[in-house]
């Protein structure tokens, strides 16, 4: 990956772009860390752990998602029916860890969206060790998924899935 590009801007002229530097920039505002957690009866815990970072954007500016794509060498790009963008995703726990996490370590996010950063490393990391496949490694990571993105909504109440694993 070269550190340094040339880039299209909305002005005439072109200008020299930091690329990774953008890259986390980008994500740092329209981009998110996300832990979703949810029940299969399947699993010896119960409860399936699927890390994933996303970024998102209008259709008419795609080009961004593809850059942010090759880059990386990994995710795909896909409609997002909620509210008419396509979406990056990266969802496979090696990629995270070999591509996205060492990227976010070097190039830190300048928002509070790092704090989410680092507990979402932390959790791909602990998944990397299978700790969520033991009901103690798995409350830890559910209490640390339950800090990221306080302002987003959850679909299980963190609190019960804790209580479920004791």
């Amino acid at each position: 990956m070269a550190n340094l590009r040339t880039a299209q801007h909305a002005g005439p002229q072109s200008c020299l772009t930091d690329l990774p530097s953008y890259i986390s920039g980008y994500v740092d505002g329209e981009g998110c860390f996300t832990v979703s957690i949810a029940p299969r009866p399947t699993l010896r815990v119960g409860w399936e752990v699927r890390p994933s970072l996303s970024v998102s954007q209008n259709g008419d500016r795609s080009e961004v998602l593809l850059e942010i794509q090759e880059y990386f060498g990994c995710g795909t790009i896909r409609p997002d029916r909620s509210d008419k963008t396509l979406k990056w995703e990266v969802r496979s726990l090696p990629l995270l860890l070999s591509a996205a996490i060492p990227h976010f370590e070097r190039y830190p996010l300048r928002s509070g969206k790092q704090r989410d950063f680092e507990l979402f490393a932390d959790i791909c990391r602990r998944m990397s060790r299978r700790e969520h496949l033991h009901p103690v490694g798995l409350a830890e990571i559910v209490a640390h998924a339950s800090r990221m993105n306080p302002s987003g909504k959850r679909g299980y109440d963190p609190a019960k899935i804790i209580q479920a694993l004791r």
